[in-house]
């Protein structure tokens, strides 16, 4: 089943009417009820290695404000202050039911959906400041859409996922190079912590983002960045500088 939010209004489509409207219109994210955003750092293998860190023995979360999503067509508005915003293309999970201390064998049965999603993160002020949240919880930075699809239709496990800016392929790879899958972050996060309907969890980005390209690729006035999820669709967004 594929749902998408249009004016406020979620409707179920048919996979051929919602690559239709996807390609016509702006539309809202497609969470109703939306609480938080969690985010999951360095969980692909090939994110990792380009960026020199060890892969990780625990997942690394952080968040993202709820401020900070928007939906597919909108316009993704960079602060006269970020003087390096880059891209990275990610599988969003949407919490369908409240959860606390869910095994990995159990997870899938609290998911609404998964969509696509794009963690826009100024690379300037997250490594200045140390720190995560700020640098990646500006207004627009975390696009999501255009669809939400049910994973009853989907293997999460092995979704192609690419990011293109200006038409050229930036990220090319596969969710089976997740340091931990969708089950596995689930369960992690609900350890002693309530997952609500309306949660996000973005799983996190490949290899391929800009900060690591030699040279340093950021985000410019005018780009056009689409994030294609196989199964899912292509999220796209237009940059625009303040």
């Amino acid at each position: 089943m594929r749902w998408v939010c249009n004016e406020g209004e979620r409707q179920v489509v048919e996979a051929a009417d919602a690559a239709a409207l996807t390609h016509n219109l702006n539309l809202d994210p497609p969470v109703e009820h939306l609480r938080m955003v969690w985010a999951i750092g360095l969980n692909y293998r090939d994110h990792a290695a380009e960026t020199g860190a060890p892969i990780p023995t625990e997942p690394v979360v952080f968040v993202k404000s709820t401020g900070s999503v928007v939906g597919h067509g909108a316009d993704i508005m960079i602060p006269p202050h970020v003087t390096q915003p880059d891209y990275e293309g990610e599988l969003a999970v949407v919490i369908g039911r409240r959860a606390r201390d869910v095994p990995a064998d159990e997870a899938m049965d609290v998911i609404e959906g998964v969509t696509c999603a794009h963690d826009v993160s100024s690379r300037d002020h997250q490594f200045t400041t140390g720190q995560w949240v700020w640098s990646k919880s500006f207004d627009t930075f975390c696009p999501l859409g255009p669809v939400l699809v049910t994973p009853d239709e989907l293997d999460l496990g092995h979704l192609d996922i690419e990011t293109r800016v200006n038409g050229e392929t930036l990220q090319s790879s596969n969710t089976d190079q997740l340091v931990f899958d969708v089950p596995q972050l689930i369960a992690h996060l609900s350890q002693g912590l309530t997952l609500e309907p309306g949660d996000v969890i973005l799983t996190g980005t490949p290899g391929g983002v800009g900060m690591a390209r030699n040279p340093q690729r950021w985000l410019e006035d005018g780009d056009v960045v689409e994030i294609t999820i196989g199964g899912i669709g292509t999220l796209r967004n237009r940059v625009i500088r303040r």
